[in-house]
């Protein structure tokens, strides 16, 4: 008889569209083949990040094995089945920026260490808005507790998020401080193996152009590639508006002749 996790692999693996079963496949290869590994899955907004993740989750412990899945926020945490804050399940350390070189609160022998020991996949949502020395203070941690000196103590690690959104908060911090607190900044980067997921799922499976549109001007937007207005200071940009209509349309009527004023 089938149980729960059983139903939903069987279920959702064939509605994997091509660039998300490549990204599927490529990662369950290396968690199989017990290949150590630091993966960035960069996924922008409506590509099924979470829906992979959450079968790769599922796949993972349908055979058994543990899968650790946690999230830089708890709103991003709560859409992981089994998901939890990364600061709640490894331990990080509030003052983490203080030390030269921070470790999880996690001591050998109890049960936090003990999952951490065993496990097989570690996922990391939205780790775009976290200081790199958290991926560092993870990798001491795994390493002590596995007594494993590769990288992350040879367990597969996926990050995953999109670094056109949120990046790590620096109290009074400038915008190079910003950038050096970012994981790309980390020594562990240069070994991060990248895959990524482009599909609009919205514009596959509703074939709403104007959305398509849309979710490319915000790409373009996050890639600094969008037009500047020469007259303005050069952070500001010329944002083009295709969605204006629809958004006037779930808006009550008062509203509208307001947005309209604002173009």
């Amino acid at each position: 008889m089938m149980n729960e996790l059983d139903q939903y692999v069987l279920a959702n693996e064939p509605l994997l569209v091509i660039d998300q079963r490549a990204a599927y496949n490529a990662i369950l290869d290396r968690t199989n083949r017990k290949a150590d590994g630091i993966i960035f899955l960069d996924a922008a907004g409506e590509t099924g990040k979470t829906f992979v993740i959450n079968l790769l989750l599922a796949k993972i412990r349908q055979q058994s094995k543990i899968a650790i899945a946690v999230a830089s926020s708890g709103i991003a945490a709560t859409l992981l089945h089994g998901g939890r804050t990364a600061h709640s399940t490894l331990k990080l350390p509030l003052n983490l920026t203080h030390c030269e070189a921070p470790l999880c609160n996690i001591s050998k022998g109890t049960g936090e260490a003990k999952v951490l020991q065993e496990c097989e996949l570690i996922v990391w949502d939205e780790c775009t808005m976290s200081h790199r020395q958290v991926l560092e203070a993870l990798d001491r941690t795994l390493q002590d507790l596995r007594g494993n000196g590769k990288h992350m103590g040879e367990v597969v690690v996926l990050l995953a998020g999109d670094f056109r959104q949120t990046l790590p908060f620096i109290p009074k911090g400038t915008m190079a401080d910003e950038i050096k607190a970012c994981l790309k900044s980390s020594r562990l980067w240069k070994h991060v193996i990248p895959l990524d997921l482009k599909t609009n799922m919205r514009v596959h499976l509703q074939g709403d152009a104007s959305a398509g549109r849309f979710a490319q001007q915000l790409l373009s937007l996050g890639d600094g590639k969008h037009q500047l207005i020469e007259s303005l200071d050069s952070s500001v940009l010329r944002i083009l508006f295709a969605m204006s209509s629809k958004i006037g349309q779930g808006m009550r009527p008062p509203e509208q002749p307001r947005l309209r004023s604002h173009n």
